[in-house]
């Protein structure tokens, strides 16, 4: 099976990993870190798969991915109990129903569930 994993940059690996484990509930796949700070970390939630990455010398930073889910709305009520969201879901003009959060280093997480 082919499929595409964001890699993320973080400036702190162990705020990086409460926040995606701890608050969003993705378990790690894969741990590489000589002092829990730096590294790299695999995570996974169902089909959703991302690798941290600190430091990512040489690449862009505050990164976008965006996480299709079957229903925003449960994702939201889940994940805004742990974490703050930008913003509550909404009905976009293409059909969707999106939230969008940010993680510790200021990627954005930019959930889409299908429209109502």
């Amino acid at each position: 099976m082919e499929r595409a994993i964001p890699i993320l940059p973080t400036n702190d690996l162990a705020a990086a990993k409460a926040f995606y484990v701890d608050g969003l509930g993705f378990r790690v796949t894969f741990e590489t870190s000589a002092d829990g700070r730096t590294g790299l970390l695999g995570l996974q939630r169902g089909t959703i798969e991302l690798t941290l990455d600190c430091p990512m010398d040489g690449h862009g930073r505050n990164a976008c991915v965006s996480l299709r889910v079957t229903d925003a709305d449960a994702y939201y009520r889940e994940w805004s109990a742990k974490v703050t969201p930008l913003r509550p879901p909404k009905h976009e003009e293409w059909g969707a129903r999106t939230f969008d959060l940010l993680d510790p280093s200021g990627n954005t997480l930019f959930v889409i569930g299908p429209g109502r």
